[in-house]
């Protein structure tokens, strides 16, 4: 049987495919302010719009990369005021920025979970639950942030009306339960604090990590029932931690201290993102390369909001993180970093003011000897 063949008509005869994205179409439905960075001096004074859906004001934060496992959402609710009721089909991980209220949460209307917090309050929201953030106070604004993985569920699933129209219930995830945002937190091995309910990151316990570097201590916060994932670090005046890498998309808020971190990819310039307390660092792409140095008069802390499995080619969970790259890992050991890198910090101490204290670590440091063991807590 013969097959009816038609000449392919010219290039130039033909449109282009254009495919749509459902994430920025949701972008542009919403209308909110958005912004596509990675580094930010202060989150409480991020310039906002109005936002319908959150009944007050807010802005999106994108990462400059066209793959976004997840992204990050401003919000400020005016005094005395609440926000709507909303469910949604995508994880969402809160910490409150500034202000104190509080929050309810429900599957039953007539069986509402309602929990109080303050700044530094970190918790997430049960996928799917019905939720409202109420301003305790009567004069200032509340304002918070929270993570999600939004763009992967719109672009998988293509429907606005699936993401928030939702009727499915996880209730092996949340089923109204009295204690579900007030029960005690547990550790487990491998510092990982399991719990609903952090209430304040910048206070919470850490504990030693030493294959991470001088003096550090940290604590893994696994919030049950998501997706996403958390940790705190934090490491002493005058240090910084060793270099490591991972996928897109990990949101470190600063809770204490001044200084910079250091980001790259092989073959690429450094980018140096300075911070302070309030600010925001994203490791914006795939296998980026970075590095975090304290020049402030305080420990720096931060609390890293990530994904919590397998982001671009490197899995959280994985043994990599705090392994060398000479056996296969995703780190870089003191004695294998560039020295320019060293020079750099003992240069933005000098403007400080502030001493070098890496010396037993890294030979040819001019300061002094600082943190010699890393198994103290904070």
């Amino acid at each position: 049987m013969a097959i009816d063949q038609k000449a392919a008509p010219a290039a130039d005869e033909l449109e282009e495919f254009q495919r749509a994205d459902a994430y920025d179409e949701w972008l542009k439905n919403e209308g909110m302010r958005v912004y596509k960075d990675f580094v930010f001096d202060d989150l409480n004074a991020l310039e906002l719009s109005d936002w319908p859906r959150k009944g007050g004001k807010g802005a999106v934060i994108n990462i400059p990369n066209d793959y976004l496992p997840n992204d990050a959402h401003v919000v400020e609710i005016g005094p005395a005021t609440q926000t709507p009721p909303e469910h949604h089909m995508y994880e969402e991980m809160v910490l409150i920025l500034s202000g104190h209220g509080s929050t309810s949460v429900w599957l039953d209307e007539h069986r509402k979970q309602t929990f109080e917090w303050g700044e530094g309050a970190l918790f997430s929201i049960p996928l799917n639950a019905t939720y409202q953030f109420f301003n305790g106070s009567g004069s200032q604004p509340v304002r918070y942030l929270s993570v999600t993985n939004l763009p992967p569920m719109l672009r998988l699933f293509q429907s606005q009306d699936f993401i928030y129209n939702n009727p499915y219930l996880f209730r092996d995830r949340f089923s109204g339960e009295q204690d579900f945002f007030s029960a005690e937190g547990k550790l487990y091995k491998g510092r990982k604090w399991r719990a609903n309910f952090i209430p304040h990151a910048g206070t919470q316990q850490l504990y030693g990590w030493k294959e991470r570097g001088a003096g550090g201590v940290n604590v893994m916060l696994e919030l049950p029932q998501t997706h996403l994932a958390a940790h705190i670090s934090q490491f002493p005046v005058g240090t910084y931690k060793k270099a490591h890498r991972h996928g897109p998309g990990a949101h470190l808020v600063i809770m204490s201290g001044d200084g910079f971190s250091l980001l790259w990819r092989d073959g690429e310039e450094r980018r140096m993102a300075k911070w302070k307390k309030g600010g925001m660092v994203i490791v914006p792409w795939e296998d980026c390369f970075h590095q975090h140095f304290n020049t402030g008069a305080e420990p720096a802390r931060y609390l890293a909001l990530r994904g919590g499995g397998t982001v671009g080619k490197r899995n959280w969970g994985a043994s990599g993180a705090d392994k060398s790259i000479k056996e296969g890992g995703w780190q870089v050991e003191y004695e294998d970093e560039d020295p320019e890198i060293h020079r750099i910090f003992e240069e933005e101490l000098a403007k400080h003011g502030a001493t070098c204290k890496m010396k037993f670590f890294i030979p040819y440091c001019t300061g002094e000897v600082g943190p010699t063991t890393i198994d103290q807590r904070d």
